[in-house]
């Protein structure tokens, strides 16, 4: 890394410390998950250490020279001195821009930093940065939107890899090509889709995350179960204890299970025009609660434990034709709810249900005047539907509050 490269950090974040090595000893072996696209586009999910990087790289067609690092002031510490040492090795010249963490970080403010950082290094002759020169998006889901909208809309596109250090990035955001920031009318309003060249999921981060972090982060993995079915709820219903234990082994499998489900409903559906719009599944109800409640009061995934099972009860209101009143949900949904209750669920919400409501009302996913919402006919057999009356929507809701439980606030 280059002198201008190191002394880039934002004003008030602490320079990190570089630990001598990384975690591995429980790195499996890669099994990567290929998410084909048309037009030689795919790209393959790597679960393999961070020191891999230069040879995956070349492995994309990207030559050494001058790359972007954009990391998080709770990931730097950890993992950018052991990247950027494996990036200068392999003939990289590495350039580091660490952001604050947190969800305020996907925000206009940020997204322009970025570019003047990253334009502003080409004022020595031969170091400007041009449409060969990747962008390394190191963290979890906020570093991986943020940078990601800088890969593309910086010179009209610039390569993006995601380096995903977070349950959620793993299997949920580092996949697919979504890239975005926050905007104060509602979550990820201002966006792009752009496919990375690669992805490579370490498994050994996800070690160092906080347990509050990680546990709730698995409410992606939940969702990611119910869409695909009855073996996937089993399988995930046997392992969730030894999961929740990080036991390496089925950490792994179930991390990499869950991306292999993703990457086929991208590769059958990149946009979003058709079958991705199940990957929704109780995020209608979890962007309403992250902006009613503020950014950063939850954990993004608190927030989708909390939407999938206010999905659940929509779920059982819709095929019963009427708002569903009975204290316990019907099978399937019931036991679906069951499994997601073993995660981590917000502490009581602050916010009214009309405040609720109308954060419900800028969702990226209306349709015209009315909501969408994804439901579930049964266990593998998700749609999406906008014919849902209000009052069964505000009984979702009230559903979904009597669950939640007290915690700490969030953070690393």
């Amino acid at each position: 890394m280059s002198e201008r490269g190191m002394g880039e950090y934002i004003p008030g974040v602490p320079m990190p410390f570089f630990p001598a090595s990384m975690p591995h000893a429980a790195t499996p072996p890669s099994h990567a998950v290929p998410v084909p696209l048309p037009g030689g586009r795919g790209y393959a999910v790597h679960f393999r250490p961070l020191a891999d990087l230069p040879p995956l790289l070349a492995g994309v067609d990207l030559a050494p020279g001058r790359c972007l690092v954009v990391t998080d002031s709770n990931v730097a510490p950890l993992y950018l001195g052991p990247v950027v040492r494996a990036l200068g090795a392999a003939g990289w010249r590495p350039e580091a821009r660490v952001v604050p963490a947190g969800e305020a970080s996907k925000a206009l403010d940020q997204l322009a930093a970025l570019y003047d950082w990253a334009l502003g290094l080409g004022s020595s002759p031969g170091q400007a940065i041009d449409r060969r020169t990747p962008l390394l998006a190191l963290g979890g889901g906020v570093v991986g939107d943020l940078a990601g909208f800088a890969a593309a809309t910086l010179l009209r596109g610039l390569p993006l890899v995601h380096l995903p250090t977070t349950v959620i990035a793993q299997v949920d955001s580092a996949v697919g090509g979504k890239t975005g920031i926050n905007h104060a009318a509602g979550k990820n309003l201002i966006g792009a889709f752009h496919q990375p060249r690669l992805v490579l999921a370490d498994p050994a981060t996800l070690a160092t995350l906080p347990e509050r972090e990680y546990r709730s982060g698995l409410a992606e993995v939940v969702k990611h179960a119910l869409l695909e079915g009855e073996d996937a709820v089993a399988r995930l219903e046997r392992d969730l204890d030894r999961v929740l234990a990080r036991e390496p082994e089925a950490v792994a499998a179930t991390i990499r299970r869950a991306v292999a489900f993703k990457a086929g409903v991208v590769a059958e559906d990149e946009r979003e025009t058709g079958r991705r719009a199940v990957l929704n599944l109780g995020h209608t109800f979890a962007h309403a609660v992250e902006r009613a409640e503020g950014y950063g009061r939850f954990t993004h995934g608190e927030a989708v434990a909390l939407g999938l099972r206010a999905a659940l009860h929509l779920s059982a209101s819709v095929r019963a034709g009427r708002a569903w009143t009975a204290p316990a949900l019907p099978e399937p949904f019931a036991r679906a709810d069951r499994l997601v209750a073993r995660l981590p669920l917000p502490y009581p919400l602050v916010a009214s249900g009309d405040a609720l409501l109308a954060a419900m009302d800028t969702d990226k996913k209306r349709a015209g005047a009315h909501n969408r919402f994804v439901v579930l006919d049964d266990l593998g057999r998700p749609r999406v539907t906008d014919a849902v009356p209000s009052g069964t929507v505000e009984a979702a809701w009230a559903y979904a509050r009597q669950g939640s439980v007290v915690q700490g606030p969030a953070g690393q």
